[in-house]
């Protein structure tokens, strides 16, 4: 997939992205991904220093301005940039923003229809709210973390992937396109605020459920979707891989002792959670003696809900995500395709990451900064263009 012109619903969208970690690139990339130009804000370096370019596939699609935001005319020139924007995506600490003069109420002032998209593990209030913190311990205040694993070990860190963006990057981006859409109606801008914790409390609502309604126990791997069920798990093979396998409904479920010849008669009932322990042993044995690819010769396309567990290397070539172009190679590195999906205005990656003021002149000409105040900023080190 090679980048070019937005094409996506966004087409239009002007966002701008005070450079962070985390949930802030990831929703910036969902946005530029989804058609918005997206301008990435970075911090000039120190004299002395060069700029540095990891090619981090978060930071796609975005052009990008080096500002010296310790100068009041960096800060200015901000502002100057917040009057042309639809949204701001920030994700520093309570308080960063405001010490800065770039907080809400200076923005919107300037731009009174701005949307203020703010990411944040505790949230903007509560006790912990200036407090550091990761993906761990968001998922961790939650009980999401505590019903995660193997019962005779610690909880497993989850890649990150829950709190910092699902919770934090993707509830970012609903919250900007919520409250883009209200600002379309009103005419008036507001706050979002984005806390990994909320949005992680958010994600596990139907197990909460469950356990609201008794069904959830509190000890790992006592639960249908903990572990605990045989046939809600993953084995190893006689290779030394890994296959899923997920056969809840009772059609799946019949199926799978269909093709797998389970001696239901010898092995407890299906819902009779003392003798799951005894069953994924006996399941453990039964996956031991076939090799990942056998398994997959037998019970690939299924109604057992059955998968091989693959790692990164091989995720892309496997023929369902190949067949929908799941991953595509971009900027000379397999990255995942933009996504969702849309029928009428298909979203693009646009451009591949780009240092820090790599397109600091041509940015902010086409948000509309006149070119001799481009130049003023540029030879008094204000921007400084890679």
């Amino acid at each position: 997939m090679s980048g070019g012109a937005a094409t996506g619903p966004l087409t239009g969208l002007r966002i701008l992205e005070i450079a962070a970690k985390g949930p802030v690139p990831y929703c910036g990339m969902l946005l530029s991904d989804m058609g918005a130009d997206v301008v990435r804000i970075d911090r000039t370096m120190k004299k002395g220093r060069t700029f540095a370019h990891y090619r981090d596939p978060l930071t796609r699609g975005r052009r990008s301005i080096a500002i010296d935001l310790k100068r009041p005319e960096g800060v200015a020139t901000v502002l100057n940039l917040v009057g042309r924007a639809d949204a701001l995506l920030e994700g520093y600490r309570p308080g960063v923003m405001e010490r800065l003069g770039l907080g809400p109420d200076p923005c919107l002032a300037r731009n009174p229809k701005l949307v203020y998209g703010r990411a944040t593990g505790w949230g903007q209030t509560g006790p912990l709210a200036e407090a550091a913190g990761h993906d761990l311990n968001y998922m961790a205040v939650t009980g999401v973390l505590n019903a995660i694993g193997d019962a005779d070990r610690p909880p497993p860190p989850p890649l990150a992937l829950i709190a910092d963006f699902g919770g934090g990057g993707l509830f970012l981006a609903l919250g900007i396109m919520a409250a883009l859409h209200e600002a379309n109606r009103s005419g008036r801008g507001q706050v979002v605020d984005a806390a990994m914790v909320d949005g992680v409390a958010s994600q596990a609502t139907f197990v909460r459920g469950l356990h609201e309604a008794g069904w959830w126990q509190q000890d790992r791997q006592t639960n249908m979707l903990d572990g605990g069920a045989p046939f809600y798990n993953n084995y190893e093979t006689r290779d030394g891989r890994f296959v899923s396998i997920s056969a809840i409904e009772p059609e799946f479920y019949d199926q799978m002792v269909e093709l797998l010849g389970l001696p239901v008669d010898e092995l407890p009932k299906r819902w009779d959670r003392d003798g799951w322990p005894a069953w994924r042993a006996w399941f453990r044995d039964l996956f031991l003696t076939r090799t990942r690819d056998e398994w997959c010769a037998l019970l690939e396309g299924t109604d057992i809900c059955f998968a091989p567990v693959l790692d990164f290397a091989e995720a892309p070539d496997y023929p369902q995500n190949r067949a929908r172009d799941t991953f595509v190679e971009f900027d000379g590195q397999t990255q995942a395709a933009p996504a969702p999906r849309f029928s009428r205005t298909p979203g693009a990656i646009q451009r591949g990451a780009m240092p820090p003021g790599a397109n600091s002149r041509d940015a902010m000409l086409d948000w509309g900064l006149g070119e001799d105040e481009v130049t003023r900023l540029l030879a008094d080190g204000i921007v400084a263009q890679n």
